[in-house]
């Protein structure tokens, strides 16, 4: 099994519970404590991953907190990314104060969580900044051979330039000439060696299963 099936697995294994946080955010809303952040830290393109909220007040004891029963009852939480937004459809976790919004990042950058409405009559409006989405690479291994990748996309790209010239040719008002035909008979054959050699390469690139 490769490493993108033992991460879709263990993903999958934590879609429906919620760890302890890392990097979360907390803001204070007295009397009430609301923490947002990633299920799975960091966050990554494309894997699986939840919004997790916990909302607390002050229990009896010093130090100790009461988790918010009911605490999207009235309340609203949307999902921002440069201008692009997304209401988030919340769960409740078992444990009291305690919920979760399920997502597949699809691009990295900044994500926040805007939350609207009340909670037992207290307003709340207030935009919560986390973790930012990583690319895979942050989790490839073994990692990606870029000179590899760069070779290709040279390759790809003097294959294109070929094939635009042949098409000059072929559509030029001149006579066809022995020099022409030439060229032609030159620029096939290096057309040739090229998808010979790209298909070498995405051999080599092609990871295994």
């Amino acid at each position: 099994m490769n490493i993108i099936g033992v991460l879709v697995i263990g993903v999958l294994a934590v879609t429906f519970t919620i760890p302890s946080s890392w990097a979360h955010t907390t803001v204070t809303i007295p009397p009430y404590d609301i923490e947002v952040g990633w299920g799975l830290e960091p966050p990554v393109v494309g894997v699986r991953n939840t919004f997790v909220f916990h909302v607390t007040e002050p229990g009896e004891s010093a130090g100790v907190k009461t988790g918010i029963i009911n605490a999207f009852h009235s309340l609203t939480a949307t999902a921002n990314y440069g201008g692009i937004t997304k209401v988030l459809e919340i769960n409740s976790d078992q444990r009291p104060g305690f919920y979760f919004s399920d997502v597949i990042p699809t691009k990295t950058g900044t994500i926040s969580v805007t939350l609207e409405g009340v909670i037992n009559d207290v307003p709340v409006n207030v935009d919560v900044p986390i973790e930012d989405v990583e690319s895979t690479a942050l989790l490839d291994f073994p990692p990606r051979d870029s000179s590899s990748d760069q070779n290709v996309q040279a390759l790809e790209a003097a294959v294109t330039s070929m094939q635009s010239e042949i098409e000059q040719l072929r559509s030029g008002s001149d006579p066809v000439t022995d020099t022409t035909s030439y060229n032609f008979a030159v620029l096939g054959l290096s057309l040739g060696v090229a998808a010979v050699v790209l298909s070498v390469l995405a051999l080599i690139r092609r990871p295994s299963v």
